[in-house]
């Protein structure tokens, strides 16, 4: 099949873009010069393998959903939190969850102490769920939530909010993360091992595939494994891998790609560098078209369409002379929106201190809406397309992520999903990690590289800082609703359908879903749902790697 001519993509691109739905603009620059939509070559925005954007009109068409990450202290708290950030113009809500609930664990576990409510909400329940929404239209506010181990569990407490509150679960919208397999990688908050772990996922993919069409069942997290000390490349590499693993898991268990392929998104990192970034967020998309077309059969060009999210990069923030980070984030966020991202979280300036105050986040929300409405970047696809810096980078990161793959298939024999299971037994993917993290630190440490208010311009941090502190009433707070809820409930009902999802976990035939959400509906608790299956999965304990 001969590739259409650059006058025949151009004819194609202008029948795609005049068939979206654009708006009023003006699209000028502040001058009052008008722009065109696209400048350069084929292929165009909107064209296989989309590496200058997954549609024709681009930004025109729709801004960026404005993402803003919120969770501390109890669910009545983050509650607000949301209700702010709809109120200053956020387009949806994202979810961040303590360290007992992203491990599994019950407020009242012994490892819970002195963790209730500070890197996240805590939710134990359905009744802390129904808090956590409480006065907020499902059906019209799409929600992402960063959570993993314990996804299934999460998930199936919000399906149960939106029935109760009259909202279908095929019109739920949002996306749970569920991404395992970067937490063996990087992050380290699993439960169960690699491959029941996979099950439970798959399980989440025929499920949302079948009956929640506006769900995303994963997304597939490069964000932590460069928080972790990656490379760019390494991000992306890992990141996509992870991706055709979920893809061969999935196809293994019967599904088809074009069924479940569109419900994939992923989540990237926005770093400093700043053409590194762009450079990165292109190449994702060529090698997820390419891969998806070509090695597993996507038809469907909603298959071969990368959807991601993009958030500024946490680990570069600076307790030091902090509000430069709001310097930082405003770049990083540029990057992303020229990168393409379909939406986008900008972190708050303290946040390397404490959880962000409502001033710091709404100083981040504003970042966007200046990087949206003031600087022009949204009336012109893909700007930089055609920039032989911006191509090299998109071919740079190309080259070394394909590198990557080859590993993997190597070491899996054939397969990227096995490769994925060998490269986590045998310390592959930490090893990696750890090794570009430490020349990274040696660089800065030797000067080589700067980091501004770190080992350059070290001046002018008076060290007085407003930050939000969580103290112990709320996890007083949180263990007396805790005991309430067990008072109060069906014990008799909880037990039984935490037998029976035991019973069903030991069939791999067996959807896990429905019966989860059965018992989260008894008000059984996210600790006892995950030690139901773990009496049958196990848990995982990491192999030390020297």
């Amino acid at each position: 099949m001969t590739e259409p001519s650059n006058a025949e993509a151009k004819d194609q691109w202008q029948a795609a873009y005049d068939a979206s739905r654009v708006g009023d603009g003006p699209f000028e620059t502040m001058s009052g010069v008008p722009v065109d939509a696209v400048y350069g070559d084929a292929p165009f925005p909107g064209q296989y393998p989309y590496t200058r954007g997954l549609y024709a009109a681009g930004y025109r068409s729709k801004p960026w959903t404005m993402r803003m990450f919120a969770g501390f202290g109890t669910a009545e708290d983050t509650n607000a939190r949301f209700k702010e950030i709809l109120r200053n113009g956020g387009g949806g809500l994202s979810t961040a969850f303590d360290m007992p609930t992203l491990m599994g664990r019950d407020s009242d576990h012994e490892w819970s102490l002195g963790e209730v409510g500070h890197c996240g909400v805590a939710i134990d329940t359905l009744a802390d769920m129904e808090d956590l929404f409480a006065d907020i239209d499902l059906g019209s506010v799409s929600t992402s939530m960063t959570i993993n181990g314990p996804a299934a569990m999460i998930m199936a407490m919000y399906v149960a909010v939106g029935e109760k509150t009259g909202v279908e679960r095929a019109a739920l919208a949002g996306t749970i993360q569920n991404d395992i397999l970067k937490e063996y990688q990087a992050q380290k908050e699993y439960i169960f091992p690699p491959r029941p772990s996979m099950r439970i996922i798959t399980d989440m993919m025929k499920f949302t595939s079948a009956e929640m069409p506006k769900w995303h069942s994963i997304s597939i997290s490069g964000y932590h494994i460069r928080e972790a000390g990656s490379t760019a490349a390494q991000e992306l590499a890992f990141t996509l891998s992870n991706g055709f693993a979920y893809v061969e898991a999935a196809l293994a268990a019967g599904l088809d790609i074009d069924d479940f392929a569109p419900r994939l998104s992923f989540f990237f990192n926005s770093h400093s560098d700043f053409f590194e970034e762009i450079g990165k967020f292109r190449a994702a998309r060529r090698i997820w078209a390419r891969w998806m077309k070509e090695r597993y059969g996507a038809t469907s060009e909603r298959s071969m369409r990368m959807k991601f999210h993009t958030q500024t990069a946490g680990v570069s923030l600076t307790a030091q002379q902090p509000e430069i980070n709001i310097a930082r984030v405003a770049i990083q966020a540029l990057a992303g929106a020229l990168g393409g991202t379909q939406s986008l979280h900008t972190d708050s300036y303290d946040e390397a201190m404490a959880l962000p105050t409502e001033d710091a986040a709404r100083i981040a929300l504003r970042t966007q809406q200046i990087v949206a409405h003031e600087t022009g970047v949204t009336n012109v696809v893909d700007p930089l397309g055609g920039a032989p810096y911006v191509e090299w980078m998109t071919d740079e990161m190309e080259r070394q992520a394909e590198a990557i793959f080859e590993h993997l298939l190597e070491i899996g024999d054939g397969s990227i999903l096995e490769g994925a299971y060998v490269g986590i037994e045998n310390g592959y993917y930490v090893g990696e990690i750890a090794d570009a993290a430490y020349r990274f630190e040696r660089e800065v440490n030797a000067g080589r590289r700067i980091i501004v208010g770190v080992n350059e311009f070290t001046e002018g941090d008076d060290g007085k800082r407003n930050l939000l502190r969580i103290g112990p009433e709320v996890e007083e707070y949180q263990l007396k609703r805790l005991a309430d809820v067990k008072q109060r409930r069906d014990d008799d009902a909880v037990r039984t359908v935490l037998d029976r999802l035991a019973t069903e976990a030991a069939d791999p035939e067996i959807n896990l879903m429905p019966t989860i959400i059965d018992a989260v509906k008894t008000f059984a608790t996210e600790g006892e749902i995950v030690a139901s299956l773990e009496g049958v999965f196990g848990g995982y304990v990491e192999r030390v790697v020297l």
